[in-house]
């Protein structure tokens, strides 16, 4: 007859407590694996977000300062008004680069905007092209200034735009075509832009990080 041996109680235990320390600790290497993966993926996703903030700023900021020197430089009867707006503006993109940690005073030129002017195209930066299409947005819900860029001016209050091709209590809807978001606004003052929505507006349309809408659809509503 062959003999079983059987373990004690004890040794039982033993083992079982054995084995499941092997686990716990396995499964502690994982948890702390998968936990610093996850840091570092979120360390890279805050960079790229405070990168994209610093180059929405930079663009901002370039596209005001390369306005204000064309108006310097071929100036009007409202050149100081536009430039004195747009020097409010560059102020405001500047504290929020400080705020946002980037490099204060760092610009970028626009791409559409850094080029020289084209034929048909007016030294101020006005495009024929976009006058004709205001002559042709007399009708309201229809759209105007078309390849225009849309930024903020810097200035508080409700909702509200400026404008340098429409006067005082005409309506605009500006869409960000990017997220599709739109909002209707009275012009209330002078700029040098087609629609420069204040800060309020702004918000209401803009993408998270960015200080500029490239591809917008501004239309005249009232």
């Amino acid at each position: 007859m062959s003999r079983r041996r059987t373990l004690g109680t004890k040794k039982k235990i033993a083992l079982l407590v054995g084995a499941a320390t092997v686990a716990g600790g396995g499964a502690f290497v994982m948890a702390n694996a998968s936990n610093a993966a996850q840091t570092t993926q979120d360390a890279r996703t805050k960079a790229a977000q405070d990168a994209g903030v610093c180059q929405g700023l930079a663009t901002a900021l370039g596209n005001n300062q390369r306005f204000i020197e064309g108006q310097r430089a071929d100036p009007d009867a409202q050149s100081q008004a536009r430039i004195e707006n747009r020097e409010a503006v560059v102020a405001e993109i500047e504290r929020k680069q400080a705020a946002s940690g980037c490099a204060v005073g760092e610009s970028a030129q626009d791409s559409q905007t850094s080029q020289p002017p084209q034929a048909g195209q007016e030294a101020g930066g006005q495009d024929t092209g976009e006058q004709a299409g205001d002559q042709a947005g007399d009708q309201a819900g229809e759209q105007v200034c078309a390849g225009s860029t849309v930024t903020l001016s810097g200035e508080g209050g409700a909702p509200a735009a400026s404008s340098n091709q429409f006067p005082v209590g005409t309506k605009l809807r500006v869409t960000n075509l990017d997220n599709d978001k739109s909002t209707t606004v009275e012009v209330n003052s002078v700029s040098g832009s087609c629609a420069l929505l204040n800060n309020a507006a702004f918000e209401q349309v803009r993408e998270e990080g960015k200080f500029l809408i490239r591809r917008a659809l501004i239309e005249k509503v009232g």
